[in-house]
């Protein structure tokens, strides 16, 4: 449907009032999808480069490896399309993170845990930002 201007744009998409974070949020979560999708990727190559006793537990890590990356690139698209079906699986998916974070420096993988707090972290300020500015 053409606009006032006659460029052919659809003008359905509003996006006064929408926050100028929600690249920033979209960024943080096509980072965390293509990590994880990364890591289900290593599970598959490990699974062929190392004796599997147990393969059914393995299928279910690749399993939600992969769902959770899908979900997360979702979660992005959602927040830059400026929907808010992305909102809420984003906060849980980071506050995950943070549990995951606080069991890696327990056992001592600091590494890790700072690489996860750099994304989940700035991802929840944002988020919770745009969920306050916006709702």
């Amino acid at each position: 449907m053409p606009n006032k201007s006659g460029s052919g744009e659809s003008t359905s998409k509003d996006d006064s009032g929408k926050s100028p974070h929600r690249s920033t949020v979209a960024t943080l979560l096509y980072i965390e999808s293509a990590i994880v999708l990364a890591l289900g990727l290593w599970l598959v190559f490990f699974s062929f480069t190392h004796e599997n006793e147990e393969v059914a537990p393995l299928l279910g890590e690749i399993s939600f490896a992969i769902l959770g990356a899908i979900g997360l690139f979702a979660a992005g698209r959602g927040y830059v399309r400026g929907k808010n079906y992305g909102r809420s699986p984003a906060i849980l998916s980071n506050l995950i993170a943070l549990g995951v974070a606080y069991y890696q420096i327990q056992g001592a993988f600091y590494i890790g845990a700072i690489i996860i707090l750099a994304l989940a972290i700035p991802t929840l300020y944002f988020a919770f930002t745009i969920a306050k500015n916006e709702g």
